[in-house]
């Protein structure tokens, strides 16, 4: 019953931190917030509890990776104490984003975000009832790291920072970097580590509805984090071009006005 308390409690704590802290946070600490209007507020609070349950999951799953060798030794029996509590806030946190996209859909509402959030609870329901691969669920959540440099770039478009401003150009390659390691670059070790599964007694121990729901979970997931590289590489690349073409427009003027002044 643990991690059915912690799923709800993550559940409440989400939801909490959207209505009640983040406006509060939001408001003390950037004076263009009042100024969005109604449904960006919305969005600016979802993202902000978005970032939150990032770094508190992407932290731990970090430690689970480096510190739990009874995981690591056996990815899909090992002892799954440690990564059910991680999966369970995660899956709280699921619960809470869907309810708040079912809500706000004609502002918020993006069928991608409804897939990835359905698919990942999918999955991790086998990881929560019956302790199954820890590993790979783990291993997962190494994509949440990504999560704050792809929100930082919404406040900055938020709070109207030109796209050529040297902090929105430091996030977006930030973003674009961090977002090919831990999702994209991360692909070829996990699959390989899952086809050395294939065949194992501990596979076959799984059971069809198992095997079905890690395989196809994660590769709607891939698909999907292909998507979303594929976007931010093309946004990523038209900033930078930007920023170039608008330094050596600046680098023209300034020439021209030394010219003149001459």
């Amino acid at each position: 019953m643990r991690e059915v308390y912690v799923v709800a409690g993550s559940f409440v704590g989400f939801q909490l931190f959207f209505s009640c802290v983040s406006p509060v946070l939001s408001s003390n600490f950037t004076q263009g917030y009042g100024k969005l209007p109604p449904n960006k507020l919305n969005d600016w609070n979802s993202r902000l509890v978005s970032t939150v349950h990032a770094l508190i999951v992407g932290l731990f799953c970090l430690y689970i990776l480096w510190y739990d060798d009874a995981v690591n030794e056996d990815p899909v029996w090992g002892d799954p104490n440690m990564v059910k509590l991680n999966v369970a806030i995660t899956c709280g946190y699921l619960f809470y984003d869907l309810v708040l996209l079912a809500c706000n859909w004609s502002t918020m509402g993006d069928v991608f975000f409804v897939c990835h959030h359905l698919a990942a609870l999918y999955a991790y329901g086998f990881v929560l009832s019956r302790g199954v691969l820890p590993y790979f669920a783990n291993f997962r959540l190494i994509s949440e790291l990504s999560t704050p440099f792809v929100n930082q770039r919404w406040f900055f478009e938020a709070l109207a920072y030109p796209r050529t401003h040297r902090l929105v150009v430091a996030n977006g390659v930030a973003m674009a970097v961090v977002f090919f390691l831990v999702r994209i670059a991360v692909m070829p070790p996990y699959w390989a580590k899952v086809f050395g599964t294939f065949g194992t007694p501990a596979f076959e121990r799984l059971g069809l509805a198992a095997q079905v729901a890690w395989i196809v979970s994660c590769i709607c997931l891939d698909i999907l984090n292909t998507i979303w590289m594929y976007k931010i590489a093309r946004g990523c690349y038209k900033v930078i071009t930007g920023k170039l073409r608008g330094g050596k427009v600046d680098s023209k003027k300034s020439n021209s006005m030394n010219n003149h002044t001459d």
